[in-house]
């Protein structure tokens, strides 16, 4: 353990987190083992991670796991060759198959999880859903145990996600994301109105913090502070200089034009504008992959708008030398059945599936891992959803295992005690 004795000007930032967390929130940060442990852990080479979310089950074997061996089970989809050899990807994917040497094709991801509330939570979470607490998810685990790079910006922003959104669980609210739901409309409600006047607003600003100030004092609950705590960042963003990262019409046309005119090729350039800002995690949410009708028709359509937008996206940051220090997630909560059902479409299949990653640190034009000739089992390099997480933790340098106990005094680790996958780092 660290020494207690240690001067105030010698506390490290971690230092000071632990106490204050122990002190005022009621949460402690502890580690589990030596801290020689700790050190084993390499330097992380991701500052920021942009995490896309396709929502409802993306069928991996009509996107990046094809069975063209098997008609059957492949249905009217053909494949393309990428440009790395050896790989193939459907015929949806024209850009990304040009950019496969970016990309880590993780095809032996399962879940316990099959029912997509149950699944999106897993997956965020790395812990199965529990009526008695809330887990946070892997936004509100980096901001709790690495802080901020940009003060004057949230840390932690939701797009298009809603109410879908993972929130914070039992940590502090100042941990939950932000949460944007139109990307081309900026964040709403973030300026002062114009027929308020600056002193008239700071005179109601104070009138209400004298009548706050008694409650506040007598009821010291983390409800309260969380209002207060809201109240706080909401000024702070509202007087921000760096609040236009949030204004994508910023953007010149054809950069716009680039990823998509759709909300979630929209939310990847916002993305790409709040990473260059220093905000350390961003989901994008993509909605409509659940597809147990007219997969082969919905699919082409949701693939077409990841296609575009992701190619964009990995394009831009590798254009701005940001690609090294941003790490692209491709996420979702599980995969679909081989078998075509009477409704042209395929069910939900947890128990195979495939995710992406790219930058930093991952070591792209490689597929990890195997699935079965008919894409229902993993038969190689199994992945669970804790170490996936694990892995997405360790590219940001995230100690996984330390513990944060929650107001109950139940602990908990970022990964749920996962392992970090190192074969997809370079």
């Amino acid at each position: 353990m660290k020494s207690l004795s240690k001067q105030p000007e010698e506390w490290t930032r971690r230092d000071f987190v632990s106490r204050a967390a122990k002190s005022l929130l009621g949460l402690s940060v502890l580690p589990i083992g030596t801290h020689a442990a700790l050190k084993t852990i390499k330097p992380a080479k991701a500052k920021n991670v942009i995490y896309l979310y396709l929502a409802g089950g993306m069928s991996h074997i009509d996107t990046f796991d094809p069975k063209p061996e098997n008609k059957d089970i492949q249905g009217p989809v053909s494949t393309l060759k990428t440009n790395v050899p050896g790989i193939i990807v459907s015929e949806y994917l024209p850009r990304l198959a040009r950019q496969m040497d970016q990309l880590a094709v993780v095809r032996s991801l399962m879940s316990t999880q099959g029912a997509h509330e149950q699944g999106t939570y897993f997956m965020h979470s790395s812990y199965e859903k529990r009526g008695t607490i809330r887990h946070p998810g892997m936004g509100s685990w980096i901001l709790k145990l690495d802080g901020l790079h940009n003060e004057r910006l949230p840390g932690n922003v939701s797009i298009n996600g809603g109410s879908r959104s993972i929130g914070s669980g039992f940590m502090e609210s100042k941990y939950a994301p932000l949460t944007i739901g139109n990307p081309e409309e900026g964040l709403q409600d973030s300026k002062r109105p114009s027929y308020i006047s600056e002193k008239s607003f700071r005179e109601r600003l104070d009138l209400a913090e004298a009548l706050d100030a008694k409650f506040e004092r007598k009821y010291d609950l983390k409800e309260v502070r969380a209002y207060k705590d809201m109240y706080a960042d909401a000024l702070r963003l509202m007087k921000s200089e760096d609040l236009d990262a949030f204004d994508i019409n910023k953007e010149p046309k054809h950069m716009q034009e680039a990823y998509g005119d759709n909300s979630f090729g929209q939310g990847c350039l916002l993305a790409r504008r709040l990473v260059e800002n220093d905000v350390r995690f961003i989901e994008v949410n993509s909605g409509g992959w659940d597809t147990h009708t007219n997969n082969f028709t919905t699919v082409p359509d949701k693939a077409e708008e990841l296609d575009q937008a992701l190619s964009a996206l990995l394009t831009d940051l590798k254009e701005r030398g940001m690609l090294d220090e941003t790490l692209v997630v491709v996420a979702t909560e599980f995969g679909r059945t081989p078998e075509i059902n009477s409704n042209d479409g395929r069910d939900h299949s947890p128990t195979a599936f495939t995710s992406l990653l790219a930058g930093g640190g991952i070591a792209g034009g490689q597929v990890y891992g195997k699935t079965d000739a008919a894409g229902k089992y993993v038969t190689e390099n199994e992945i669970k959803i804790p170490d996936f997480n694990a892995t997405i933790a360790h590219a940001v340098g995230l100690p996984l295992d330390q513990v944060v106990t929650s107001p109950s005094a139940r602990p908990f680790t970022v990964a749920h005690k996962g392992k970090p996958v190192m074969a997809l780092f370079g």
